[in-house]
């Protein structure tokens, strides 16, 4: 059999269940009032229903069950993510486990919209069962002396605050039609070329399978969309390409295989880490949305919805190729190609300014109280001029 049918026949499961799966969701959805209406940080101009994380979690659950069949009666080799993989003593079922975990959070926050420290609590819960199950990294490499560093019981939070973060990023980043879905279809395939090249083919298999999926869910996100990721989409989809991450680098991992999945995800990574910097400098607090997300900023040099979600793909699949050319050179042009890729996407940032803050406190002088102000408000300018009062080393806040 050659070795690419099983790939295909899970990215094919994959997408025809979300193409099937996805406008029931939608339905459920609107029956249940799981609906984002236009206002806040959204662009959005009419209501969108949530819950399209029901689609990703059935693709994922039905091609999973194709590979066991496929396992058991085609003689596949075993590439599901219930493969035994004794290097890395992992139990699969208990990391299944933890993705229903993180699902069923973001379920549950599209309904009720759960407050931030409930929504993180279900991540930490999800996180810390999958590393109970053995995916955890304990070893990393030097990669100029080959000599490894045991990380021992800092393992375990450093693996979970791993996987809580890559949730996160892409929950961060979904704020416009097919942006985060798109996204993780190209990171996906990123990682399924950079696993099979490795050889881990249980890595590649979920991979393989979030490329479906997602691919198949921008049928009915990508502008103009008629559903959204919502969080059950969003952080089910973070967390599967963090845990995805972790299994293409087995206990030990070299430098070099934990930047990859980070240079893959680059761009919910840099948002994310702008979005903390912003609202640091701003003092208020990082929770805070905000209009100040990279897709914001593009939409604010005049693209348009698609144009500005486009550019962020073409953006990421540098990024990607990149980050496949880093595994198949040695290690000074592979920290040349890592550096080049940083230092391009920081000055691209730095253009787009990222990291200039567009909420500011603002003391009201006829009501005597500190208020929040965005730019679009009267008085945004003057808390601008306030604010470059108090620090001169960060000139022109304003938009």
């Amino acid at each position: 059999m050659r070795w690419w049918i099983p790939f295909l026949t899970l990215f094919a499961t994959a997408l025809m269940t979300a193409l099937v799966v996805t406008p029931l969701a939608r339905l459920l959805a609107w029956k249940l009032g799981s609906v984002d209406y236009p206002g806040g940080r959204r662009v959005n101009c009419k209501p969108l229903p949530r819950m399209g994380g029901i689609a990703i979690f059935c693709s994922i659950v039905v091609a999973i069950l194709v590979q066991i069949i496929g396992s058991v009666f085609l003689d596949w080799p075993s590439l599901s993510p219930f493969a035994a993989r004794p290097a890395m003593s992992l139990n699969y079922p208990m990391l299944f486990l933890g993705l229903c975990i993180i699902f069923v959070t973001g379920l549950l926050d599209d309904y009720y919209e759960l407050k931030p420290k409930q929504k993180l609590l279900g991540q930490l819960i999800a996180a810390t069962v999958a590393v109970c199950g053995g995916l955890i990294i304990d070893v990393v490499v030097n990669p100029l002396s080959n000599e490894g560093i045991l990380l021992g019981w800092f393992a375990y939070p450093l693996t979970i605050g791993y996987l809580v973060a890559y949730a996160n990023i892409f929950n961060l980043i979904d704020g416009l039609d097919g942006l985060a879905s798109g996204i993780a279809c190209i990171a996906s395939i990123t990682m399924w070329i950079v696993s099979t090249m490795a050889g881990h083919l249980d890595a590649a298999a979920l991979a393989i399978i979030i490329a479906g999926a997602t691919l198949g869910f921008l049928r009915y996100n990508f502008n103009p969309a008629s559903i959204i990721l919502g969080d059950s989409g969003s952080l089910l989809i973070g967390f599967l390409l963090g845990a995805v991450s972790l299994l293409s680098v087995q206990r030990v991992a070299g430098l070099t295989s934990i930047i990859v999945p980070l240079v893959i995800s680059g761009i919910p990574i840099m948002d994310t880490f702008s979005a903390i910097v912003r609202r640091g400098r701003a003092h208020v607090s990082i929770g805070q949305a905000d209009k100040g997300h990279i897709h914001h900023r593009l939409m604010y040099e005049g693209f348009n919805q698609r144009q500005t979600v486009l550019f962020i793909y073409l953006w990421t699949a540098m990024l990607s190729v990149g980050s496949i050319i880093m595994t198949q050179v040695e290690v000074v042009p592979r920290i040349a190609i890592f550096c080049g890729l940083v230092i391009a996407s920081v000055i691209f940032a730095m253009r787009l300014h990222l990291f200039r803050p567009v909420l500011l406190h603002y003391h009201n002088p006829e009501t005597g109280t500190d208020e929040l102000v965005a730019p679009q408000d009267e008085a945004f300018e003057e808390a601008a001029e306030q604010f470059e009062e108090e620090h001169p080393l960060f000139p022109n806040v304003g938009d």
